[in-house]
């Protein structure tokens, strides 16, 4: 492989490597070390499902040992970054972008839909524990490690008993969707049906505010509605009954690793202490209505000026 030919895109973040796009823009390389086979693997076999992913070209091992992979561009620029690149002066999410997002999640809602994977005994505590970090939430912050937050994380795993388990993202927001598809599939495994897409718009607001725009409420509605329809013609089932549960592993996720190290970086540990309130008012939500509703959940300057103020602890 000509060497000359890729430009250099980024490092990738949870990983050993780096992506690269070749000069005339069609395919996107990929290197790492040997779990990106397995992630080849895993994306070829979900491409002959018809999952809306992009089809792997070429693979191999690079002169210094590392793996790479080829595949089709599905485009140059994510949802994430079209929302950001159009906003105007406000904060609000364009209505193509939040549309478009629905349009992409329905189809790899149909997708997983047609090929469910028969469950195994503890394959959905699995899941939790690995989607939410449970094991790193709770070394960092030992006080949520108690009766309260077991029990209600045991009554959202007996309201998703039911739910068919699909072969997932397990990362999915708009910084990995494309109008064309789904791209990043390195955390791939289980997850109950709707727990990829589902949370997309209302994972927004775990950011604070800092990632530039919010989704309306409209937009959410849309959203959701847009996914029932996928869904009911599917399965017989909504999934955004679900969607409370799923947001209280999100909480676990975003809350995970984030304790800092370094006592004297008072903005990580504001940080921190940001998530671990969208945690505990999420929970205190589901306990109360069963589902949580993020449009309650205070943005990062609203909490620092009531921390400052001692109205958090």
């Amino acid at each position: 492989m000509n060497e000359n030919d890729w430009r250099f895109v980024k490092k990738r973040t949870a990983a050993d490597g780096a992506v690269y796009v070749a000069a005339d823009a069609t395919r996107y390389k990929r290197t790492g070390g040997a779990e990106l086979q397995a992630e080849a693997a895993f994306q070829r076999r979900i491409a002959d499902l018809d999952y809306p992913v992009p089809h792997v070209l070429e693979e191999g091992v690079t002169d210094d040992g590392h793996h790479y992979v080829v595949e089709e561009s599905l485009g140059d620029q994510t949802l994430h970054d079209r929302a950001v690149t159009s906003l105007d002066g406000s904060r609000s999410l364009p209505d193509d972008v939040a549309d478009t997002a629905a349009q992409v999640a329905a189809r790899l809602l149909r997708a997983q839909a047609a090929h469910l994977v028969q469950p195994t005994p503890g394959t959905l505590r699995q899941w939790l524990d690995s989607a939410g970090f449970t094991h790193n939430v709770f070394q960092e912050n030992p006080d949520l490690d108690n009766i309260r937050t077991h029990a209600t994380l045991d009554h959202a795993l007996d309201h998703l008993g039911t739910v068919p388990l699909v072969h997932g993202h397990l990362d999915y927001g708009l910084p990995n969707v494309l109008p064309a598809g789904v791209i990043d599939w390195q955390h791939h495994g289980l997850v109950p049906l709707g727990y990829d897409v589902l949370p997309a718009l209302e994972i927004i607001a775990f950011k604070g505010g800092t990632k530039g725009y919010t989704a309306s409420p409209g937009q959410r509605h849309r959203y959701l509605a847009a996914l029932d329809d996928a869904s009911l013609t599917a399965t017989g089932h909504p999934v955004s009954q679900n969607l409370g549960a799923y947001l209280l592993v999100k909480a676990l996720f975003f809350l995970a690793l984030m304790r800092p190290i370094d006592p004297t970086r008072t903005d990580k540990h504001l940080k921190w202490q940001y998530r671990r309130h969208l945690f505990t008012e999420g929970l205190e939500q589901y306990e109360r209505t069963g589902t949580v509703d993020t449009a309650l959940f205070p943005g990062l300057e609203e909490f620092a000026a009531g921390h400052s103020a001692g109205d958090h602890p």
